[in-house]
């Protein structure tokens, strides 16, 4: 089993100072990775907001969680992931995904084609990424994208590329992720309607079973070599779970208080509690990154601290 590390989601930040002083506290409590997501909305860039992140720490890994494909040329993110890979001394975690918010898409004026041609075109993305990353001379005719004898300087760090994480929920997703990642990225939900209609049922046990099973299945022989993540949305530290997960339920309509309590995607209970299941949830399921959002890196640090030893 691959040991526990765990990350940090943030957004937001007014000024460098406050920035710097949130990468600093995410290091200083003992999470492995900072990471951005990736929308046309009340954020920062992530590319920009990683590198100051990294300059602000000393051991801290930076990344995407995660790019949106349709918003940019995998030729430019290959270039400046190798960019940032290099000025963060080998820190860079890029994560790439498929997109789902048709908001943002109508506001860009982009065309917001779907779920299956989104994740076909994220693919041809991922190849010729990968391929420039190696330090490639890349050639590639596609459905959605042409290169013609590219190269890029300079190249990154990590080799033979930054680790690439492919996050989500669907099938066809994972299935990529399962083929061309390093780290597959479970998020249990599915966001339907353009992005106005998440599905939780992916929380279910027995629908974590089967993504996990699909990875598997479509790794193959690189499944061992795979890091296996979950994106948790809420961390609640309480004496009373059952009751937290009911408050919950009135919200998360499509599951039961049992689901909610049982999901990797939730982490309700006591620091003891939490330390147990997380590492019942890595026997069952080999789910050994965390990530979780901003709010929750306080209440999430004592159990960092049991697992990693920091």
């Amino acid at each position: 089993m691959k040991p526990f590390r765990f990350g940090v989601n943030v957004r937001h930040a007014a000024s460098r100072a406050e920035w710097v002083d949130k990468a600093r506290k995410a290091e200083d409590l003992g999470y492995s990775s900072l990471t951005l997501p990736d929308h046309l909305a009340d954020m920062l860039a992530p590319m920009p907001a990683v590198v100051s992140a990294a300059d602000a720490t000393k051991r801290l890994r930076v990344g995407t969680n995660v790019l949106n494909n349709d918003l940019r040329h995998p030729v430019l993110v290959a270039r400046e992931a190798a960019t940032v890979d290099l000025l963060t001394d080998g820190r860079l975690d890029l994560g790439l995904g498929a997109g789902h918010m048709q908001s943002e898409y109508d506001q860009a004026g982009l065309r917001f084609d779907p779920g299956a041609t989104r994740v076909e075109r994220l693919g041809e993305a991922v190849t010729i990424i990968k391929g420039l990353l190696r330090g490639e001379q890349v050639t590639f005719a596609g459905r959605h994208y042409q290169v013609a004898g590219h190269t890029i300087h300079p190249l990154p760090v990590q080799r033979p590329h930054p680790p690439i994480l492919i996050g989500g929920n669907g099938r066809r997703i994972l299935t990529l992720a399962a083929k061309e990642a390093d780290i597959v990225g479970l998020s249990g939900i599915t966001f339907r309607e353009g992005g106005t209609a998440p599905d939780l049922s992916g929380w279910k046990t027995a629908a974590v079973d089967e993504r996990v099973r699909l990875v598997r299945e479509a790794a193959g022989d690189r499944y061992d070599r795979l890091e296996l993540s979950a994106l948790v949305q809420r961390v609640i530290v309480t004496d009373n779970p059952r009751q937290a997960a009911e408050e919950l339920a009135k919200r998360w309509t499509q599951l039961s208080v049992e689901e909610i309590l049982e999901a990797p995607y939730a982490l309700i209970g006591t620091v003891d509690h939490l330390v147990d299941e997380l590492q019942k949830r890595r026997e069952r399921w080999g789910i050994s990154y965390y990530v979780t959002f901003e709010q929750y890196m306080d209440a999430l640090a004592p159990v960092v601290a049991r697992l990693t030893g920091r």
